[in-house]
C-alpha cells in the first residue's frame, strides 16, 4: 500500500513540475502536434490505409510480445522490418501521403488563390453547364464536367483536344453527343471557359465505391481525389445529375437545383457582381402559357 501511495506522490509531484515550468510555446507546440495527429487519423480513417494501419499495429503487438518471451529470432526479424520502417511507410502509403500533401498545398490559405477571376463569365458557364445537363438528362447522354478551380489541371488538358472556347449549352450537348470523337472524354472549364474537350481522368480504384457506377462516375471521384475540382456527371443510363467534390458524390440534382449548388460551391460567398447578375435563367420565354404548363 505504501508503494501504491509513493508511485501516486511522485507521480503528482512530476505533473506540478511541469505544469510550473510548462512555457506558452510548449502550449502551442503540444496543440499543434495534437491537432497534426488528429487530422492524420481522420484523413487515414476514411481511406484504405486503414487496413495497413491495423497491420502494422498487429505486427508491433507481436514485438512487444516476442520482447516480454525473449523470441530471439521473431526479435531479430520484427528488428529489421522496423528498422526501416520509414522508407517501408513511404512505399505503402504513396497514395495517401500524396493525396495529403495535394490537400494541404491547395487550401485557401495561400496569397496567390486563383479566387480573382471574372465572375460574371463564371457564372454564365455555371448557367449554360446547366442548361445542358438538363438536356442532356432528358435524353439521357452521359457527360463528365470538370470545373477547375485552385488546383492546376494543365496535365490532365493535355490529354485531351484543346478548345478555348466561350462556354455555351449548344458546344457542350455537341461535345458530348453519341458517337461524338470527344464525347467519351470529360470538358474541362478554366475560368469560365471550356480549355479542352475528350481529356481522360484518373480512375479511382476503390473497393468500397457502389459497385453499379460507371466510369464516368469513378473517374469524376478520381479527379476530386487528387484536386479541388466541381465535377458535372450526367449518367447515360439514368440521366441522374450528380455532383462530385473531395472524394464525395450527391446525386439527384435537375438543371434548377444544379444551378444553385454550383453556385454555391464554385463562386466566393458574398462576391457576387450585382451588376452583372444572370437576369430570369430559368424564366420561360414570354408568352402566354399552354394549358397545364408549370412555372
Amino acid at each position: 500500500m505504501e508503494a501504491i501511495w509513493q508511485a501516486i506522490v511522485s507521480f503528482w509531484s512530476s505533473v506540478v513540475s511541469v505544469a510550473i515550468n510548462i512555457r506558452v510555446f510548449d502550449i502551442i507546440d503540444i496543440l499543434v502536434l495534437a491537432f497534426i495527429i488528429y487530422k492524420c487519423i481522420i484523413y487515414f480513417r476514411e481511406t484504405r490505409a486503414t487496413q495497413l494501419i491495423k497491420g502494422l499495429l498487429i505486427l508491433l503487438v507481436v514485438w512487444i510480445l516476442a520482447q516480454w518471451l525473449n523470441l530471439v529470432t521473431m526479435k531479430w526479424l520484427l528488428f529489421k522490418a522496423f528498422d526501416s520502417f520509414l522508407v517501408v511507410a513511404v512505399i505503402l502509403f504513396q497514395p495517401e501521403i500524396r493525396r495529403a500533401l495535394e490537400s494541404v498545398g491547395r487550401s485557401r490559405i495561400s496569397p496567390f488563390s486563383r479566387q480573382n477571376r471574372d465572375l460574371l463569365t463564371v457564372e454564365k458557364s455555371i448557367s449554360s453547364v446547366c442548361h445542358a445537363a438538363g438536356t442532356m438528362q432528358e435524353q439521357k447522354v452521359g457527360a463528365l464536367i470538370v470545373f477547375e478551380r485552385n488546383t492546376g489541371l494543365g496535365e490532365i488538358i493535355d490529354t485531351g483536344r484543346t478548345i478555348d472556347a466561350q462556354t455555351s449549352s449548344q458546344l457542350l450537348n455537341n461535345i458530348f453527343f453519341p458517337n461524338s470523337p470527344l464525347h467519351d472524354g470529360a470538358v474541362i472549364i478554366r475560368n469560365g471557359r471550356i480549355a479542352a474537350a475528350g481529356c481522360i481522368l484518373p480512375i479511382v480504384a476503390d473497393d468500397k465505391i457502389n459497385s453499379s457506377l460507371g466510369t464516368r462516375h469513378r473517374a469524376a471521384l478520381g479527379i476530386s481525389e487528387i484536386s479541388d475540382a466541381i465535377v458535372v456527371v450526367v449518367s447515360e443510363e439514368t440521366g441522374t445529375i450528380s455532383v462530385v467534390e473531395n472524394g464525395a458524390m450527391d446525386r439527384g440534382f435537375n438543371n434548377v437545383t444544379l444551378y444553385a449548388e454550383l453556385k454555391r460551391r464554385i463562386l466566393p460567398a458574398g462576391n457576387e457582381d450585382k451588376k452583372s447578375k444572370i437576369k430570369d435563367f430559368f424564366k420561360k420565354p414570354t408568352g402566354k402559357k399552354e394549358d397545364g404548363e408549370d412555372d
